[in-house]
């Protein structure tokens, strides 16, 4: 589950470094004699700028530890699936070479190319499991990645946010004030709508 971990935990950071723009105040005869310069620089000054921490948001969101625990269970499920199949072909592995001298080289050969076929098949079967995981896996990535975005305009148009940046250890950002950090507040606000969801649902 780390390479889920870690799949999970970029596509938080992506989610999370959303830029929210909105239009300043200021008359159409002052933004037009204001050169860009003073313009970039009058945004640069109003900039509301909030971060969370990447870490705790994930270990606390709710619908991040459904998603792990979900994709945990169906890879257990999809190599049970395979440890049974791959046993059986092995147990019939097992009776050919036990009864291979009691054979006619064309009932011999007959078995051997069977239990090659099936090999292959076996082979086959792993790759379309695994494809099966990996695609569950892009598809919950999405609905976190949406989640969380569409969370994050909510609040940044609730707040009057511009840009919310995430904040860990390794990342782009050396230092924050502990002022500017919402992750509580992200967290249970995503908490809050994604029980209230779960909970339609399972009522409907």
């Amino acid at each position: 589950m780390k390479n889920v971990s870690l799949k999970l935990s970029i596509i938080l950071t992506i989610a999370v470094a959303f830029l929210f723009f909105d239009k300043f105040s200021g008359t159409e005869a002052e933004e037009e004699s204001t050169s860009n310069e003073q313009k970039d620089e009058k945004i640069y000054q109003n900039v509301a700028i909030a971060y969370v921490h990447s870490d705790s948001l994930l270990a606390n969101y709710d619908f991040m530890k459904d998603i792990e625990s979900e994709l945990g269970e169906l890879s257990q499920k999809y190599e049970k699936e395979y440890q049974n199949r791959a046993q059986g072909l092995q147990n019939e592995i097992n009776d050919f070479q036990r009864t291979a001298q009691n054979l006619t080289v064309a009932q011999g050969k007959a078995l051997e190319e069977n239990l090659m076929k099936k090999q292959q098949n076996l082979r086959v079967y792993q790759e379309d499991l695994s494809r099966k995981l990996r695609q569950k896996e892009a598809e919950l990535n999405n609905e976190l990645y949406k989640t969380i975005s569409d969370y994050l305009k909510e609040y940044g148009d609730a707040n009057n946010l511009q840009l919310v940046l995430t904040y860990s250890r390794g990342s782009d950002v050396l230092y924050a004030n502990d002022g500017l950090e919402i992750t509580n507040e992200v967290i249970d606000g995503l908490n809050k709508a994604y029980n209230e969801k779960e909970a339609t649902a399972a009522s409907e």
